[in-house]
C-alpha cells in the first residue's frame, strides 16, 4: 500500500507534525487532500474571475474540525501556484476588522508579514514584491526600449515608466499617497539608500502611529488605520497586478472571533466593515481582489450575535428556499463544507499512513480491513453524532503510527481494541451538528 511518490522529508515532517497537533499544515497539502471537489472547482472559477479584474467574496463555513483551515491554506497554496499574491490571518481578541487599540491595524500588519508568493512561500514577501517590480521595470527599459544601464538616460527612462505605473493607482482612495510611498521606495533604490527604503516599507507595513511621524518621515500626511486599511488592501490589489502578478487573495480564518465579542456596538462595527468588503467585492468596487472568511455555523447563522444579527448581511448570506433536501449552491458567497464521506476519511488515512511510512523508511502495513475498523471503532467510542471530525480521525491514528513503530509488538486491532485507547473528546462542540450518517460504514 506503500505510494511510490517521494515527498520531501521537510515536507513530510511539517504535515505529520501539523496533523498530530490539531493543525493543517501550510505545505505538502496535495499529499494529503481528500474530497471538497465541487468546493474547490468552484473556487478555482474565482481565480480565473479575478486574474481578468473582477472581484470574490466567500464564507468557508463549517464546525471546528471540519476543514475549513484546510480548504484555506489548500487554495492559498492553489493561488501562489498560478502566480497570485496571497495573504492570511488568524482573528482574534486582538486582531479585528476594528476596534480599540488599533486591532484593525493589528489585523492589516499581520497581512502584509504572511503576504506570499510562489518565490517567497513563507510570507514576508512585500520586499521582494517591490524589488521585483523595479527589476522588471528595468529589464522592460532595456529590451522595448533597447536603453542600456550604462547609458546615460537610463535611470531616467525607468523613472518614467515606473511613474507611469505609478498613475495607474492614483484614481483609487488614498492612491496619490501611496502612489508617494511606492514612488519614494523607487529613489531609496536608485540612490542606494537603504533608510529611504526602509521608511516607506514601514508606511507599507502600517507601522507609522501618527500622522505628524509619517509626515516627518516620508512627506505624507497620512497613515493606515482602522478606518482606512482596507482600502490599501485594495490598492495593493490593483498595485500587484500592475506589476505582474495575477491579483490578491486574503484569507481571514477563526472569524467566530467575532461573534464571541461581548459589545454589542463594537461587534456590529466589526459586521459593518464585513460588510463594505462583501459590497465592494460583489458590486465591482474592487478589482483583482479575492476575499475568504473561515467561521463556523454559530458566527453565520446566530441571529442573536452572529452575522444574521446584523439584517444587512442576513438578507444577503441567508440560505435559498431551493438549497434544501441535499441541493447545494457552490457558487454563493457562502460554501457549507459538509462532513467528509467515510469512504473519504478513508483515503485520507492512507495517505497519511503512506506519507509516515516514507518519512520514517518503512513499509506500510496496514491493511484495508484494519482502516476500517480503526474508523468503526473511532465512531463507537466518539458518537457519531456529536464530534466527528477529519481533525479527530487523523489526530488519533498518527499516535498509534508512532507507538506501532516505537512499540513493534504491540498489535494494531489489540491497541484499537484495548481499554486504554479513549479517543480525546474536544472542549469545543457545535451545536448545530446532528445526525447519525457515520454509524454503518461499509467499503
Amino acid at each position: 500500500m506503500m505510494s511510490k511518490k517521494r515527498i520531501p522529508q521537510r515536507v513530510s515532517a511539517t504535515i505529520l507534525k501539523s496533523l498530530s497537533a490539531g493543525v493543517v499544515p501550510r505545505i505538502g497539502l496535495e499529499h494529503i487532500a481528500v474530497g471538497r471537489k465541487e468546493e474547490i472547482e468552484s473556487l478555482l472559477e474565482d481565480l480565473e474571475n479575478i486574474e481578468v479584474g473582477s472581484a470574490a467574496f466567500r464564507f468557508f463555513i463549517g464546525r471546528y474540525g471540519s476543514g475549513k483551515s484546510f480548504l484555506i491554506q489548500l487554495l492559498r497554496n492553489y493561488a501562489m501556484d498560478r502566480d497570485f499574491v496571497v495573504a492570511d490571518v488568524d482573528l482574534s481578541p486582538a486582531r479585528r476588522f476594528i476596534g480599540a487599540g488599533n486591532k484593525g491595524v493589528a489585523t492589516y500588519r499581520e497581512l502584509i508579514s504572511n503576504m506570499s508568493t510562489k518565490t517567497r512561500p513563507s510570507g514576508g514577501a512585500l520586499t521582494a514584491i517591490l524589488e521585483k517590480w523595479i527589476s522588471k521595470i528595468q529589464s522592460t527599459v532595456i529590451t522595448e526600449k533597447g536603453i542600456k544601464p550604462t547609458d546615460p538616460v537610463f535611470v531616467d527612462q525607468v523613472e518614467t515608466e515606473i511613474i507611469n505605473a505609478v498613475n495607474n493607482i492614483k484614481d483609487l482612495v488614498h492612491g496619490f499617497d501611496f502612489a508617494i510611498v511606492i514612488s519614494t521606495y523607487w529613489r531609496g533604490h536608485k540612490l542606494g539608500e537603504e533608510e529611504t527604503k526602509e521608511k516607506a516599507l514601514r508606511w507599507l507595513r502600517g507601522e507609522y502611529t501618527t500622522k505628524t511621524e509619517a509626515r516627518n518621515s516620508i512627506s505624507v500626511s497620512i497613515i493606515v488605520d482602522d478606518d482606512s486599511w482596507y482600502d490599501y488592501i485594495k490598492l495593493l490589489a490593483r498595485f500587484v497586478t500592475e506589476i505582474g502578478y495575477k491579483g490578491l487573495l486574503i484569507f481571514f480564518d477563526e472569524a467566530v472571533n467575532l461573534y464571541k465579542i461581548t459589545h454589542t456596538q463594537s461587534r456590529t462595527n466589526n459586521y459593518e466593515k464585513l460588510l463594505t468588503m462583501y459590497n465592494d467585492t460583489m458590486q465591482g468596487k474592487a478589482e483583482y481582489l479575492g476575499i475568504f472568511v473561515g467561521g463556523t455555523p454559530q458566527f453565520l447563522e446566530d441571529r442573536r450575535r452572529g452575522l444574521y444579527s446584523y439584517e444587512a448581511l442576513h438578507s444577503r448570506l441567508v440560505e435559498s428556499r431551493f438549497t434544501k433536501n441535499g441541493l447545494r449552491d457552490i457558487s454563493g458567497p457562502v460554501i457549507k463544507l459538509e462532513r467528509l464521506t467515510l469512504e473519504e476519511i478513508f483515503v485520507l488515512l492512507t495517505r497519511v499512513m503512506n506519507v509516515h511510512a516514507l518519512h520514517y523508511k518503512y513499509e506500510a502495513f496496514l491493511t484495508n480491513d484494519e482502516l476500517q475498523e480503526f474508523i468503526k471503532v473511532i465512531v463507537s467510542r466518539i458518537g457519531a453524532d456529536k464530534l466527528l471530525t477529519p481533525r479527530e480521525f487523523v489526530r488519533e491514528f498518527i499516535i498509534l503510527l508512532n507507538v506501532l513503530r516505537r512499540n513493534p509488538q504491540q498489535s494494531f486491532l489489540g491497541l484499537i481494541h484495548g481499554e486504554d485507547f479513549k479517543p480525546q473528546v474536544p472542549s469545543q462542540l457545535d451545536e448545530s451538528v446532528q445526525g447519525t450518517e457515520y454509524e454503518e460504514f461499509t467499503l
